[in-house]
Formats: C-alpha cells, sequence, structure tokens
C-alpha cells in the first residue's frame, strides 16, 4: 500500500545503472499495477523538472504538479482521452478536470496554457491535493522505496542522486519510453486513434501553444538583435527560441530562451546551437538575475550558470549532436 504513505525515507543512496534500468523496467511492464495513466504522467513530470531542484536535489510539489496537471489537461480535456482501465469508470484527476471544465464552460479546444492564471492555480491545487495521495507513493514503491524520498505535508520530495544523473543522462530514451508505453495504455482503454496518433499527442501534450509573456521579458535585452546572429529583426519577425532543444527540455524555462529571427529559429529547428553561444546565455542569464522582480521568478529561483553547462553537455550525450551554427554573424 506505498501509494497511501504520507512520507517515503530513501532507502538506498546509491543504485548502479543495471538497478535503475531493473526498476524503470518494472514500472514499464504487466508487473506493475498501472490501473491509470499516473504512473507514466509522473514520470514525465519528474523528467521536465529535472532542472528545478534545488542543489540539495530537491523540487516542490507547486513545480512537479505543474506539470502534472498540465500534462492532464491537455490528455483528458484537449484530447478527450479516458485514463483508466475500466468501462465507464473515470481516474479521479479526470473526474476534478471535467468539473473544473464545466464549472467555468470552458471548451475543449483550450489548452492548459490559455486558462487563466487563477483557474490553472486552482487546477493545480486540486491535483495536487489528490495526487499527494494516489500518486507520490506508487513509483516510490515500485522502485524498491529508492528513487526518491517524499513528505507530503512539506510538499517536497528529493531525489536520489544517483536516479538523477541516471535521469539526466538518459533522459531522451526515458522520454520516448514513457510517452510510447502511455500511449499503449491509452490505446487500449480508448476508441479514437492508433498507437503512432496517440504517440503524436502524447509527446507534444506539454508543448506551450504561445511563448509572447517571455518575449516581453526578453525583448529589452536585445536591442531589436538576434541573439545569434546580430542582425536587426522587428517585432513581427521575432521568435522566441529554446536555446536547449525544446526537445530535450520539454520546459519553458527564461533562462533558455533567447530571441532569435525567423531565419536563424527555423535554421536551427531541433539542433543544439554550437557552444560559443553557451557563454553568452550565462552572462545574460547573470543580467537577468541581477533585476529584482525577476530573480524572485519560480524558473530564475533554480537556476545557476552550472546547470545550464550540465544541461548543454547532457543534451549532447543524449544525441544532440548535429551542432549549429548560423551561416552569417554580424559582430
Amino acid at each position: 500500500m506505498s501509494h497511501k504513505l504520507q512520507v517515503g525515507e530513501m532507502k538506498a543512496s546509491y543504485l548502479t545503472d543495471k538497478e535503475i534500468w531493473g526498476h524503470f523496467n518494472y514500472i514499464f511492464s504487466s508487473k506493475s499495477k498501472n490501473s491509470t495513466t499516473y504512473k507514466f504522467v509522473l514520470i514525465k513530470s519528474l523528467l521536465e523538472n529535472l532542472y528545478n531542484v534545488n542543489d540539495k536535489l530537491e523540487l516542490n510539489y507547486s513545480s512537479l504538479f505543474s506539470s502534472f496537471a498540465k500534462i492532464y489537461w491537455n490528455l483528458v480535456i484537449h484530447h478527450n482521452l479516458n485514463q483508466i482501465n475500466m468501462t465507464d469508470k473515470r481516474a479521479e484527476v479526470q473526474n476534478i478536470l471535467l468539473n473544473i471544465q464545466s464549472k467555468y464552460q470552458i471548451p475543449e479546444t483550450v489548452v492548459f496554457d490559455r486558462l487563466s492564471a487563477e483557474i490553472q492555480v486552482e487546477i493545480i491545487n486540486k491535483v495536487k491535493k489528490k495526487c499527494k495521495i494516489n500518486v507520490m507513493g506508487a513509483i516510490y514503491g515500485d522502485t524498491g522505496c529508492t528513487i526518491y524520498d517524499f513528505d507530503n505535508q512539506k510538499e517536497q520530495l528529493r531525489m536520489n542522486s544517483t536516479f538523477y544523473s541516471f535521469m539526466q543522462r538518459f533522459q531522451r530514451v526515458l522520454n520516448y519510453l514513457t510517452n510510447y508505453h502511455l500511449a499503449l495504455f491509452l490505446e487500449k482503454f480508448n476508441e479514437r486513434g492508433d498507437t503512432t496518433n496517440l504517440l503524436l499527442k502524447v509527446e507534444n501534450v506539454s508543448k506551450r501553444s504561445s511563448l509572447d509573456q517571455f518575449y516581453q521579458v526578453l525583448s529589452s535585452f536585445y536591442n531589436g538583435k538576434c541573439f545569434y546572429c546580430g542582425r536587426a529583426i522587428r517585432k513581427e519577425n521575432a521568435h522566441v527560441d529554446h536555446f536547449i532543444p525544446w526537445s530535450f527540455v520539454q520546459a519553458d524555462q527564461l533562462w533558455n530562451l533567447v530571441i532569435a529571427c525567423s531565419a536563424c529559429n527555423l535554421s536551427k529547428s531541433d539542433k543544439l546551437a554550437n557552444k560559443i553561444f553557451l557563454e553568452t546565455v550565462m552572462d545574460r542569464n547573470e543580467t537577468l538575475i541581477a533585476i529584482p522582480e525577476l530573480r524572485t521568478r519560480e524558473d530564475m529561483k533554480v537556476y545557476s550558470s552550472n546547470k545550464l553547462k550540465d544541461l548543454y553537455h547532457y543534451s549532447v550525450e543524449n544525441g544532440f549532436t548535429d551542432i549549429w551554427t548560423p551561416k552569417k554573424l554580424i559582430l
């Protein structure tokens, strides 16, 4: 009954890669009791938040369940997908989201980040309250109480350092595996779509529909020039780009976003920018941190230059080896 635990203490501080793979293989196997999609969505949420932990590898539930609620809303409301393995039944989080949709008369076309801030907070708090009971202890139990320790009252977990390193090094593979098994589960208990179609939805369920809010913050740091090539750009031709590709980070963090011209943004696409730009991003971020109102943002509170260096390094380890450089640089 580990899923009912309120507090879980880590029972091993060190595990080998073989042992950790064994735990993930168990989670993805039929031996693990997956009556809902909770475990898969929790793993996706942990992967999204790898760089939101503090220097003690602690992660607060607000960040974790912000990701969890966003993924669930987009699966349940936007894509109308059932999340439980029983006919005519709904997972408890499904009911929460459907009740909020009904309460505010929200069309299913509205994705999570298009909801008002007040409704987002209401959803996150209700989902967090329910998942503290049913979710936090489940993966903890499936990994032999080793992946993290957690305290539902403090609303915080602490990652096992070897699990954390493993998830950084194999982040892309773990994302693929989690998305695939989530799509398989959804295919069994939904009539809408095959695995390929569902996989496309699952892979993009965290994607933000607009980065305009970040443009407002970043625009004053570029004097109307592209971060990469240095050419002057007008607002209508400016793009907000993920310095480390979104397909690896799968989260929108101010410290990982830059303003680029359309030519650079389209050319860079899903590639990793040349390392010569890494120092420039870190210098820019030091400027951001020096501004009091930006320093208190949730995504900037946990930022450090070492984290960004690690993220760049691990993105290469995860297969982002097609390094991109703009064709022309204006110095």
